[in-house]
């Protein structure tokens, strides 16, 4: 007789279905309310639109009834184009440049090279993109990435996992830390009339500490894969993957044609950086470059115009979950918008922390900010919607707004690691091909140690009236 068939986790797409229904539901049941919004302009003489927290009141009630909450899918699709095709585009890319197998082969010599150093690799890598997530805010950027991070990773041995994580959670390491992003850390500042950037010493050593344990972590988790791959949490991933990456005493010498591709994606790379760093290149520019490299490097690895079509259309395929995902969750905040009831949520939430101590208030807000990202998922964003509300908040209890900021970095940061409705964690794990529920499994435990490093500095910040106010 067969087995008692194994409960399967349910599809990401039908997790993000159940959270719009139940977005939808609270649409029946929260009061609808809305803050006005007014233009701040910051210390740069740019302008935000800010929440004036003297302004809430409650509406009337508008409820999302079920047709409402399909259409919330297609607007969420809608609303999310720019990401969903940047994805598309980056991915067709992909697939025409590791067509030429110049990718693959190149990281597998550079993996034998490395030879018993390899554990070397991960620390120096998450370092590279820290860097980017504390200095200009990579998050998105990071997508690109993702493979090269996967291939590396395979050919040292490792899982998928691993690969994303070297990236991802690198990125994601900077970003709590923060300590001269301009789109998180800069903005908050900006609106709590705070000098821009600082306090920088405070975020740099929270920085530090927070690297540290994301690097330990995932060289703990990858030593594990190293010893036994059958405790992978991609187990089935890589069994699916396996052959697309050859074993270091398989890898072939580089031809001259794929020597070519790899100067000329090198160079890509490089114009990325100056075009992030210098032009304040987003994802139209980004995605630009990258089928700008696609068609190079396929003209250098002597692909033809048909072959590159048919290898763009492949490289855009294998990303198509992916890319409905993204806006798939950006169904969720049309729901909470439609329904007016996403105000209502910071506004209950904030009347919370104002009974708490000075130092109890700085983590509740952390766990706040950490509750909101999940519906307001831009940094920026968040910063604009949360910040005029928290600041008031923390004259009232004494506490001092460079607090306020370090907790809503933190909030922000921390969770940006597993919200489904957070476009990048999506689309790293779209490429990667990755399920959510194997991603989350993974990645819990350092979101548990982060947040305990969070709590602690924030405790600190408290104490000793971290300023200058």
């Amino acid at each position: 007789m067969q087995g008692k068939k194994k409960r399967s986790f349910p599809h990401t797409y039908v997790i993000i279905f159940m959270i719009i229904i139940l977005a939808g539901i609270l649409t029946f049941v929260l009061p609808a309310g809305q803050y006005e919004r007014v233009e701040k302009v910051m210390p740069d003489g740019s302008t935000r639109t800010v929440v004036d927290p003297e302004t809430f009141q409650y509406v009337e009630s508008n409820p999302v009834y079920p047709f409402e909450m399909l259409q919330a899918i297609p607007k969420g699709m809608e609303a999310a184009a720019s990401i969903v095709f940047f994805i598309f585009i980056v991915g067709g890319a992909f697939g025409i440049i590791n067509s030429t197998g110049a990718i693959l082969d190149g990281i597998g010599n550079l993996a034998r090279r490395f030879g018993g150093a390899e554990k070397l690799m991960i620390p120096l890598i998450m370092l590279v993109f820290s860097i980017g997530g504390a200095t200009f805010g990579m998050s998105e950027e990071t997508i690109v990435f993702v493979p090269i991070g996967i291939a590396l990773a395979r050919s040292l041995g490792y899982d998928a996992i691993v690969g994303t994580a070297i990236v991802f959670s690198g990125a994601a390491a900077g970003f709590v830390g923060g300590w001269m992003n301009p789109f998180t850390v800069g903005v908050a500042q900006g609106i709590a009339d705070l000098p821009t950037f600082s306090g920088m010493a405070f975020r740099i050593v929270l920085y530090v500490v927070v690297l540290i344990a994301s690097i330990l972590y995932v060289m703990r988790y990858a030593a594990k894969i190293k010893a036994d791959p059958e405790k992978s949490l991609s187990r089935e991933l890589e069994l699916q993957e396996a052959g697309q990456t050859s074993a270091l005493h398989e890898v072939k010498s580089l031809t001259g044609k794929q020597k070519g591709v790899l100067y000329a994606f090198l160079i890509g790379m490089g114009v990325l950086v100056w075009g992030v760093l210098t032009k304040g290149w987003y994802m139209t520019e980004i995605a630009t470059l990258f089928l700008a490299m696609g068609i190079v490097c396929g003209i250098i690895g002597g692909k033809g115009a048909s072959d590159m079509a048919i290898q763009f259309i492949e490289g855009a395929k294998d990303l198509t979950t992916g890319a409905l995902v993204v806006g798939l969750s950006r169904g969720i905040l049309v729901v909470l918008t439609d329904g007016m009831i996403l105000d209502s949520i910071v506004h209950g939430v904030a009347g919370v922390i104002s009974s708490l101590s000075k130092a109890g208030a700085a983590v509740a807000m952390f766990v706040v900010q950490s509750f909101i990202n999940l519906f307001i998922p831009s940094g920026s964003g968040q910063a604009g919607t949360t910040m005029p509300i928290m600041v008031p908040l923390a004259d009232v209890l004494g506490m001092t707004r460079q607090t306020a900021v370090i907790a809503f970095q933190c909030g922000d940061g921390i969770s940006n690691s597993i919200i489904p409705t957070g476009g990048s964690l999506l689309a790293a794990l779209g490429i990667a091909k990755i399920k959510y529920e194997n991603w989350v499994k993974f990645i819990w435990p350092l979101m548990v140690i982060q947040s305990i490093i969070a709590a602690i500095f924030l405790v600190i910040a408290a104490m000793i009236n971290l300023g200058p106010f």
